[in-house]
């Protein structure tokens, strides 16, 4: 029974790296069609998305039923909890992807990036790939040093997005209030996309310690 018990969370660990991996895989995607414009690549992410849905249902299908009849405790517990909690995480990631790639699809055939947002949005996408792949990196080996790493990249994202603002703000620019709103919606998507990757972070932490920081120095544990 325990040799059981012991499979099914293991498969549940399995199915959250897969999320996330599909996630990695969707923003990579949903950039490129961004940038390149490309109705193809934007409609493969939306497609995918229903994977990830069904991936999110079957891990928390997984996770209800150890917590119906295994009546886990402590450690346990907290895997079972936090599966729960990271599976919406990793759900709303994939969401955001399919967002980006949404916006692809209502353009087309007109580029959706006016030429100065082009350079921003290369960069900002490899932040969000980047901090995606750090995120299952840190599901997959449990190394709470890579933390610090997801941090930082959501601080440069952060970054980028105010700068983006400040360019669709600025007198300078001449694209228009349609291409303004893409711009900025485009920016929070990807915002979000690393705020949820940070709050997965946050969540292994606790799994792992019992604790869980809100920022970088606090204990304070929202559930």
């Amino acid at each position: 029974m325990r040799v059981n018990y012991s499979r099914q969370l293991s498969d549940l660990a399995a199915k959250l790296a897969e999320m996330c991996s599909r996630d990695e895989l969707a923003i990579q995607l949903a950039t490129q069609a961004l940038l390149e414009g490309d109705l193809t690549l934007a409609e493969q992410v939306i497609t995918d998305a229903s994977t990830i849905d069904v991936i999110g249902e079957e891990s928390e299908q997984r996770a209800f039923a150890l917590l119906a009849l295994q009546a886990p405790v402590a450690g346990d517990l907290r895997t079972v909890v936090s599966g729960i909690r990271i599976s919406a995480e990793l759900h709303r990631m994939g969401a955001l992807a399919t967002h980006i790639a949404s916006t692809v699809r209502r353009r087309h055939p007109d580029p959706v990036l006016p030429g100065p947002a082009h350079d921003a949005f290369t960069d900002i996408g490899k932040i969000a790939v980047a901090i995606v792949a750090a995120t299952r990196e840190l599901l997959v080996t449990r190394n709470l040093d890579v933390i610090d790493h997801i941090w930082a990249l959501e601080n440069q994202m952060n970054d980028h997005h105010k700068r983006l603002f400040a360019m669709t703000m600025d007198p300078s620019w001449d694209y228009g209030v349609p291409a303004a709103v893409d711009v900025t919606l485009l920016g929070r998507f990807y915002e979000r996309f690393a705020d949820q990757a940070v709050d997965v972070s946050r969540r292994i932490e606790f799994l792992i310690t019992g604790t869980m920081p809100d920022e970088r120095g606090s204990e304070e544990f929202d559930g």
